[in-house]
């Protein structure tokens, strides 16, 4: 799995976690089956929600999209938000699938960082 981190704006704060550190923490959970009408961020600027992207972004997400594995359950924060899987939420959408398998923390855990620009994080691993 490629390097990849979940951020989440709180307030005034930028929270990060770490996505290999978020599998690690839930590869024990229950895996549930989750409706896709349940999934706000299909409704929501999820890649890119204060640019424009580019027509090289958006192909590159499409990518993406396509080699994604639904065999992965994606993760949930407590309150059901996507901290994983968007690829894989969007591939069943665009499958037309009513539902995805996924594994949700009960209590979300704490940010790997906070207010950490994206260019000081390590994308090599």
């Amino acid at each position: 799995m490629r390097k990849q981190y979940h951020f989440r704006k709180i307030e005034d704060d930028t929270y990060i976690w770490d996505v290999h550190h978020l599998v690690k923490l839930s590869q024990d959970f229950p895996s549930i089956e989750v409706p896709l009408a349940n999934i706000q961020e299909l409704n929501e600027a999820y890649w890119f929600p204060d640019t424009h992207p580019t027509t090289q972004q958006i192909i590159e997400h499409f990518q993406l999209i396509q080699t994604a594995d639904l065999s992965y359950p994606i993760i949930l924060c407590e309150a059901g938000r996507v901290m994983d899987g968007m690829h894989r939420v969007a591939k069943a959408q665009l499958m037309n699938l009513s539902t995805i398998q996924a594994v949700q923390f009960q209590h979300t855990p704490e940010p790997d960082f906070i207010n950490i620009n994206e260019d000081e994080l390590d994308y090599d691993d």
